[in-house]
């Protein structure tokens, strides 16, 4: 983020081609978010998302390919993103939903929302671990629908634009409170991811690669300051200082924390490409972000299944002697076990969405959308 005196200028400026093709430090910081959601659902630490504010760097990335794929027909790109979503939600889907339903669950006229998840999509108390992760989807589809008008009013002025994009969780938390609803929690999420959403677009049209770190970095800091001030000096009214409970200090956290890694991108020219002499982790990395809408969906399936299985573990007297059954790491690790199981059997529904030949594995290359 800048100054606002450099607004005009900015919008003036020629935007330098961004390269294409794949980008390892973007790739490592989905894979990173990705291993920071299944650790934060499975230990709960409110400290996480000081550590790594997953969601905001999630969106940030999805922002930068956002801006990059509207360089064509914006219906077509539009299209392809909602194509590449909504078939692995509606298989994941099929399976809470008919649980839900099994348990006694009786929906009524909202289950509209499991077909497009415009809104957040019922469910029951019973299966509630695993729905209530669909917010992000949820976010990241209005973001997608919006972003053709977004990047239209941030190439206007997006230094203002971009400082201006947390006025609205301001304004949520000081001036009118969205209802409790859904159309509430949509706003809500909106306005909490809305300058991360931006600063993706920045970073892709250049904006932040032309910005002095003089300008960068005080406004950066001072988010993180505000958010974690915030975060800790309300802990009384939220019950904690976890960021994923108050909005206005996620916004803040989130819009320095991606700032800083965005900018370190763009002006530093930050890589990861020796990566590629990391052969396991390098595919893994590229695994995680072909399979990432997979990943995202089935973790927390993965780590209510892991409890009866770790339990019926403690039947057999060599492993309740020499396995850490108790221990919330063990939980950690059978949940990535069967998570690595829902990406053999359910990955290559991300394939069919995208048109490709379904594969159990990828081989090169990742998947190109977010979440």
């Amino acid at each position: 983020m800048g100054a606002h005196s450099k607004g005009a200028a900015l919008a003036a400026a020629p935007v330098s081609p961004a390269p294409t093709g794949r980008d390892r430090y973007f790739d490592t910081l989905r894979a990173v978010a990705l291993v920071r959601v299944v650790a934060y659902h499975t230990f709960g630490w409110a400290w996480a998302g000081l550590v790594f504010p997953s969601m905001g760097v999630m969106f940030g990335l999805a922002g930068t390919l956002m801006a990059r794929s509207l360089q064509r027909p914006a219906p077509t790109v539009i299209r392809s993103r909602v194509r590449r979503l909504l078939p692995p939600f509606w298989f994941w889907g099929v399976f809470v939903v008919t649980a839900m339903l099994v348990r006694g669950w009786m929906p009524g006229w909202q289950i509209v929302y499991w077909v497009v998840p415009l809104g957040d999509p019922p469910g029951s108390a019973w299966g509630e671990q695993a729905w209530e992760i669909l917010w992000y989807l949820r976010t990241y589809l209005w973001f997608v629908l919006l972003s053709p008008l977004l990047l239209r009013v941030f190439r206007l002025a997006p230094v203002p634009v971009l400082l201006a994009s947390l006025v609205p969780a301001l304004a949520f938390r000081f001036v009118w409170q969205p209802p409790d609803d859904r159309l509430g929690s949509a706003l809500t999420d909106l306005a909490t991811f809305l300058c991360c959403w931006l600063l993706g677009f920045a970073h892709r049209e250049g904006v932040l690669a032309r910005l002095k770190p003089t300008a960068v970095l005080p406004l950066a800091l001072a988010a993180l300051a505000s958010g974690g001030w915030y975060a800790f000096t309300h802990q009384a009214e939220y019950g904690t200082y976890d960021l994923d409970e108050n909005p206005l200090a996620q916004a803040f956290w989130s819009a320095g924390f991606v700032t800083l890694l965005m900018y370190a991108k763009a002006r530093f020219g930050t890589d990861f490409a020796h990566l590629v002499r990391l052969r396991r982790l390098d595919r893994l990395v590229t695994v995680f972000n072909a399979r990432a809408v997979t990943i995202y969906l089935w973790h927390e399936i993965a780590l209510i299944l892991a409890v009866p299985l770790i339990d019926r573990f403690w039947d057999v007297p060599a492993f309740e002697v020499y396995l850490p059954l108790d221990s919330q790491w063990f939980l950690f690790g059978v949940g990535w076990v069967l998570i690595a199981v829902f990406v053999l059997l359910c990955g290559w529904v991300e394939d069919v969405a995208a048109r490709k030949r379904p594969r159990l594995l990828p081989g090169g290359g990742a998947a190109r959308m977010g979440p």
